[in-house]
C-alpha cells in the first residue's frame, strides 16, 4: 500500500465531530424568537396558538388518528416479515446492553414524569367526564380505563418504534449518520445532503423541543405541587423558574457523563423506585380488586382496539375533549418521536429487527398497563366508594398535578410515598432532559461515528434552551399552552413518518433482494467449490490442520502480510486492467484488518475485509497452545457485516477464491436487482461499516 493511501485514510480517521450550522442555528433561532414571543407578549401568543390549534384539529383531527394506526400495523408487519432477522448493524454485532437495562432506558427515556402526572388524573378525569354517555357510573369507570390504555398504550410506541428502527438501520448497518433525514435516502437519495434533508432534521429538533418542553412543563407543574404539599414552597412562576434551572443544571450533568454511566444508572434507578411504588399501591391496597380490574381492563382494551383507535365521535364530536386528550396525545407521541426514536436507536445496535419490535412494543406495554390498572382503579375506587373524600376527584380533574399526592393520601405511610413520588418526579426530569439534550446536540451535529455522541458544551446549551422554552410555555398559558403547542408542532413530523415508512420499506426490500439473489448464485458457487477440491488445491489433510489450528496475533499478522494482501493485490491487478477502480487498505493499530474496496461506478460498490478476532482458546487447545489463553480468527466481513467464518490456513490461492466467490455473489444481486420492475432504491456505500 502506497504511503499516500495511508495519509488518506489517516485523515479521514481523524475527522472530527462538528455541528450542523444550518440545522443548529435555523432551529435554535426559531425556539428562541418563539420562547421570547411567548414570554414578552403573553396574551397576544395564546391567543394565536389557540386559533391555529383550533384549525388544526378541525382539519387535521381525523389524520392523526389514522397515523398513528398506520405506524403501528407497519412496524408489526415488518417485525413478523422475512426482514425480522435482519440486525440493527453489521451482521456480526451484537446487542451494547442487556435486556433489564435496555427496558430501563427505553422506560426512562420513552414516559417519564408523564406517568406519575397522568396516572390519577386522567382515569378520574374520564371517569367523571367522559367524552360521551354519563360519568361515575360503572361502564363510565370500565371506558375511561380503555382510554387510558388507549393514549398510553401500543399505538404511542408504533411511533417510537418506526423512527428508532429507521435510524437504527440506515445508520448501524448503512454508515449514514444518526440523524431523521438518512431514513429518507432511499427516498431522495444524496439530496438528503442539501435543502431536503436540512428541512426534515430542522422539523424533527422543532418537533422534539416541544415534546421535551411539555413533558417537562408537566413535570414543573407535578412538582411545584408536591413541594407546596410538603413544605409549603408558594406555586407560581417564580418557583416554577426555579425549578426549571435546578433541572437544567442536573440535566446537563447526566447528559455530559453519556449514556453508558449517567443515562444508564439514572434509568435502572428510576425502574426500580416505581416498581416498588407499584407493589406498595398493589398490596396495601385492595388486592384481588386491582387484580381483578387489570384483567378485565386488559380484555376491554384488546376486544376494543380498532374501535378506540378510529373513534373521532364524528356525529357529536366533543372537540374540546379531543384536543386535551386524544389529538393531544397522538401529537405528542409524534412530537416525541424523534427524540425517543433516536435515542432508542442510539441504545439498540445489535438488536434483529424482530427483537426491537418486539421489545418496544411489549415491554412498555405490560408496565404501562400494570402501572395505569394498578394506579387508576385505586383511585377511581376512592371516587366510587369512600364518601370521605368526596373533593379528591373534583381536586384530581382541576389541578392534575396534585392528584398523585392527594391519592396517596388514602394508603399508609403518606410521608414516605410522598417522598418517593418526589424523588421519581426529579429523576424522571433529569433523565427526559438529559436524553433530550443528548438527542438535539446529535440532530443538529455532523458526527464521524454513529456510536459517538455530540461534545458536552452542545449538550448542556440544548438543556439550557429546552429550559428557557419550558418556562416561556409555562408563563403563556400553563398546561394549556403546552398541550396546544405540541398538537401544532407534531402535525409536520407526522407527513415525515410516511416518507419514512417508504424509505425502510424500499430499504428492506433490497436487502431481500439481496438474500435472494445470494441463493440463486449459490449453484455457481458450490461448484466452483467442487472443481477446486478436484484439483487439488484443498485436500482433507489441509482442511483438518486448519480446523485444530489456533493462532497468535503475530501469526495472524504474518497472515494479513503474506497471504491476505498478496491475494487483494492480485484481484486488483486484474480487476484494474478492466479499467475498474480498486483499493488495497491496509489498517494498523485498534482496528486492524485489510480491506479491498471496488468502485463499481454508480452501482453499490464491493468490499471485502479480513479482521481479526481474539477470541477464547477452547479447553481441548489449551495444552497444545503457546499462545496463551486466546487465539485470533481471521474472520470475513463484506458490506452487510461479519460472515462468520475464519480464513486461518487459507492460501494465497483459496482466498483469492474466497474473494471472487464474495464478487460473484455481489455482481449477482446487482444484476437481480437491474432486471427488477421499477428498480429498487440504491443504497449508500460506506465500505468502513462492514467491520464495525
Amino acid at each position: 500500500m502506497s504511503n499516500d493511501s495511508e495519509l488518506t485514510a489517516a485523515s479521514d480517521n481523524e475527522e472530527k465531530d462538528r455541528i450542523n450550522p444550518i440545522v443548529f442555528y435555523g432551529s435554535a433561532i426559531g425556539i428562541v424568537a418563539f420562547a421570547l414571543w411567548t414570554m414578552l407578549f403573553t396574551e397576544s401568543a395564546g391567543a394565536v396558538i389557540n386559533s391555529v390549534l383550533a384549525w388544526i384539529s378541525d382539519t387535521f383531527g381525523w389524520f392523526y388518528f389514522v397515523a398513528i394506526l398506520s405506524y403501528l400495523i407497519f412496524v408489526i408487519c415488518i417485525g413478523l416479515s422475512r426482514f425480522g432477522n435482519l440486525r440493527l448493524g453489521p451482521a456480526h454485532s451484537v446487542p451494547d446492553f442487556n435486556v433489564v437495562t435496555w427496558a430501563a432506558m427505553l422506560f426512562s427515556a420513552g414516559i417519564g414524569i408523564d406517568l406519575l402526572f397522568f396516572c390519577i388524573a386522567e382515569p378520574v378525569t374520564q371517569f367523571l367526564a367522559p367524552p360521551v354517555g354519563q360519568g361515575g357510573t360503572v361502564e363510565a369507570a370500565r371506558h375511561a380505563m380503555e382510554l387510558t390504555f388507549l393514549h398510553w398504550g401500543v399505538s404511542g410506541w408504533g411511533v417510537y418504534t418506526l423512527v428508532g428502527m429507521s435510524l437504527a438501520f440506515f445508520s448501524y448497518r448503512h454508515g449514514l449518520p444518526l440523524t431523521i433525514r438518512s431514513a429518507l435516502y432511499p427516498v431522495f437519495g444524496k439530496h438528503i445532503n442539501g435543502f431536503i434533508g436540512h428541512t426534515v432534521d430542522i422539523a424533527a429538533v422543532l418537533g422534539t423541543v416541544f415534546g421535551i418542553a411539555t413533558s417537562l412543563g408537566i413535570g414543573i407543574i407535578q412538582l411545584n405541587f408536591g413541594l407546596t404539599y410538603m413544605f409549603d414552597v408558594p406555586e407560581g412562576t417564580v418557583t416554577q423558574a426555579v425549578l426549571a434551572v435546578l433541572i437544567v443544571i442536573f440535566s446537563a450533568i447526566s447528559a455530559v457523563t453519556g449514556v453508558d454511566k449517567g443515562i444508564r444508572r439514572l434509568s435502572e434507578f428510576n425502574m426500580l423506585l416505581a416498581v416498588a411504588l407499584l407493589l406498595f399501591v398493589l398490596f396495601t391496597g385492595k388486592t384481588v380488586f386491582l387484580l381483578n380490574t387489570l384483567v378485565m381492563n386488559i380484555g376491554d382494551y384488546i376486544a376494543n382496539f380498532a374501535s378506540l383507535s378510529l373513534n373521532t365521535y364524528s356525529f357529536d364530536q366533543p372537540t374540546e375533549w379531543l384536543n386535551a386528550w386524544t389529538v393531544f396525545f397522538w401529537a405528542w407521541w409524534i412530537a416525541w418521536g424523534p427524540f425517543v426514536g433516536l435515542f432508542l436507536a442510539r441504545i439498540s445496535r445489535g438488536r434483529t429487527i424482530r427483537q426491537f419490535v418486539a421489545g418496544t412494543l411489549i415491554l412498555p406495554l405490560t408496565f404501562m398497563m400494570v402501572w395505569m390498572s394498578i394506579m387508576g382503579n385505586s383511585a377511581i375506587d376512592l371516587v366510587m366508594n369512600d364518601s370521605g373524600v368526596a373533593e379528591f376527584g373534583t381536586q384530581a380533574m382541576n389541578n392534575p398535578g396534585s392528584s398523585i399526592y392527594l391519592f396517596l393520601q388514602s394508603l399508609p405511610w403518606v410521608g414516605l410515598t410522598t417522598v418517593v413520588v418526589t424523588i421519581l418526579a426529579i429523576v424522571f426530569f433529569v433523565t427526559s432532559g438529559d436524553s433530550g439534550s443528548l438527542v438535539l446536540s446529535n440532530l443538529t451535529s455532523v458526527l464521524r461515528d454513529p456510536n459517538s455522541d455530540a461534545p458536552a458544551w452542545m449538550r448542556i446549551l440544548w438543556a439550557a434552551i429546552i429550559g428557557v422554552l419550558t418556562l416561556a410555555l409555562l408563563m403563556a398559558g400553563g398546561l394549556g399552552a403546552l398541550q396546544s403547542t405540541v398538537v401544532i408542532m407534531g402535525l409536520p413530523f407526522a407527513f415525515t413518518l410516511f416518507l419514512m415508512m417508504l424509505g425502510l420499506y424500499k430499504a428492506l426490500k433490497v436487502e431481500g433482494l439481496k438474500e435472494d439473489s445470494y441463493r440463486g448464485s449459490m449453484a455457481g458457487y458450490l461448484s466452483g467449490r467442487t472443481l477446486q477440491d478436484k484439483a487439488g488445491t484443498q485436500n482433507w489433510r489441509q482442511r483438518l490442520s486448519r480446523a485444530m489450528s489456533f493462532p497468535s496475533h503475530k501469526q495472524v499478522r504474518a497472515f494479513l502480510r503474506e497471504v491476505g494482501k498478496p491475494a487483494m493485490d492480485s484481484i486488483r491487478d486484474v480487476l484494474s486492467e478492466k479499467d475498474l477502480k480498486v483499493d488495497v487498505i491496509e489498517v494498523l493499530g485498534e482496528d486492524e484488518h485489510l480491506e479491498l474496496n471496488v468502485d463499481l461506478g454508480g452501482e453499490q460498490d464491493f468490499t471485502y475485509q479480513i479482521w481479526p478476532r481474539r477470541c477464547a482458546m477452547p479447553a481441548f487447545a489449551m495444552r497444545a497452545a503457546s499462545s496463551g489463553p486466546h487465539y485470533y480468527r481471521q474472520e470475513v466481513h463484506i458490506g452487510e457485516g461479519g460472515q462468520g467464518y475464519d480464513l486461518a490456513g487459507y492460501t494465497k490461492e483459496q482466498v483469492i477464491g474466497d474473494i471472487l466467490d464474495q464478487y460473484e455473489r455481489h455482481l449477482y444481486f446487482l444484476h437481480t436487482q437491474r432486471e427488477m420492475p421499477g428498480r429498487e432504491a440504491k443504497m449508500p456505500d460506506d465500505p468502513n461499516t462492514a467491520g464495525r
